[in-house]
């Protein structure tokens, strides 16, 4: 018999860095999860992406137990890492953070296409573009 889902919960936190503290603990906590189960299940499967954001979806049985899927960086961080940027513009439209090529805004495409709501490279590159232009970053 298939267990029963209680809720799903969705946060972001920097793979290999998980601790009990918000936002893990915080998210966990009211449904009498074992937060250090959670920790250490996600700081061994994410070990090797040490550091970046990584957005985690974790489904919540009635029985109290939990799975968990990891996704992919989001599109900023993967944008940040391709370009060596600590952070995007401060002021997107006025002030230019950095440039982003076709070939690169497709490479991230490629990397994070699991994720996107489509199966065709020219189009994951738009969306990736988009972001880019909202964090104050030019696109060629």
């Amino acid at each position: 018999m298939a267990k029963k889902i209680k809720t799903l919960i969705k946060l972001n936190v920097k793979g290999g860095e998980a601790t009990p503290a918000p936002p893990v603990g915080t998210a966990l906590g009211p449904h009498g999860l074992p937060i250090m189960d959670f920790v250490k299940a996600f700081n061994d499967k994410t070990a090797d992406q040490k550091g970046t954001v990584l957005p985690v979806v974790i489904t919540v049985y009635e029985d109290r137990t939990f799975s968990f899927i990891v996704k992919k960086p989001p599109i900023a961080e993967l944008i940040k890492k391709t370009l060596s940027l600590e952070k995007g513009s401060d002021k997107p439209g006025r002030e230019v953070a950095g440039k982003l090529s076709d070939v690169q805004a497709k490479q991230i495409a490629e990397v994070k296409m699991d994720d996107l709501n489509t199966k065709d490279v020219d189009q994951a590159a738009k969306i990736v573009k988009g972001v880019a232009r909202s964090m104050g970053i030019q696109v060629e």
